[in-house]
């Protein structure tokens, strides 16, 4: 599971086996794969498995507006995927995707390897793996007083 309790990374609990989509899909079955799949966004990328965007429920919602009011001008994910802007790499650590995920509206992060997609981070992916860590430690009341308890300090992404 976890290499280590209290320094775990990316690499550790990201998802390998990842639903995507290819720019040059067709939007409405692109929306029905996240639905069919109860997944609120998946990673568009390109024939290397390099990360193109994202397409979430959120664009989602704008194909259906598009399309209401403007008749939809395009039908491919591409037109509607929005630009990655937070990627992690496989050691990047539990602080650090923590921040992210505070500091910006994202819920996922894609996972690179070399700039290809290896995986990805969810915001739930991140408090599981915490409550693993919880559960498993024998003093629960100060390790949730207390991230050292999840992280060294001197591996803390703040100064």
């Amino acid at each position: 599971m976890l290499k280590s309790e209290k320094n775990f990374s990316a690499s550790d609990i990201m998802v390998r086996r990842l639903i995507t989509l290819d720019a040059e899909m067709d939007v409405f079955k692109a929306i029905e794969l996240l639905s069919r799949n109860k997944i609120s966004g998946a990673p568009v990328i390109d024939s290397s498995k390099r990360l193109l965007g994202m397409f979430t429920e959120k664009s989602c919602l704008e194909v259906m507006v598009d399309a209401a009011y403007e008749g939809l001008p395009a039908n491919e994910v591409g037109a509607f995927m929005s630009e990655p802007a937070d990627t992690i790499l496989e050691e990047t650590g539990f602080l650090s995707m923590a921040q992210i995920f505070l500091n910006k509206r994202t819920r996922r992060l894609p996972v690179l390897r070399d700039g290809v997609l290896v995986g990805q981070v969810s915001r739930r992916d991140l408090i599981n793996a915490t409550i693993k860590i919880i559960r498993r430690t024998p003093d629960r009341q100060r390790t949730l007083l207390y991230l050292s308890a999840l992280c060294e300090m001197q591996d803390s992404p703040m100064p």
